[in-house]
């Protein structure tokens, strides 16, 4: 299993968008988003982050997915490209297979 993570920040240019637009936009991801989940794709979780969290990423809203391939993370990454996500979002993203705490304070250890 592949873990992505994504961080982002609303931009001006999402800003300046009215409600109505905003609304129509996401509601034409959400079909996207549906067909991955039914190919096994799992939303862990969506949150926005706390301002009083200690060493704080600069970002606002985080959300973390599962899934079952790095290709189906790539798909992921297409839809969110084409979709002109990155227009109105600033945003960073971390993915990498699933592991354990043991491997990685092995490698670290390994360094």
């Amino acid at each position: 299993m592949n873990c992505f993570i994504e961080l982002w920040n609303p931009t001006e240019a999402w800003k300046s968008l009215s409600k109505e637009e905003r609304q129509e936009y996401l509601g034409q991801i959400g079909p996207h988003l549906q067909g991955l989940m039914e190919q096994g794709v799992e939303i862990i979780s969506w949150g926005k982050n706390n301002k009083d969290t200690s060493h704080r990423a600069g970002f606002d809203y985080f959300a973390v997915w599962k899934f079952p391939s790095n290709e189906m993370a790539k798909e992921f990454e297409n839809v969110v490209e084409s979709a002109g996500w990155y227009n109105y979002f600033e945003q960073v993203n971390l993915s990498g297979e699933s592991t354990t705490p043991d491997v990685i304070i092995g490698e670290l250890i390994a360094i």
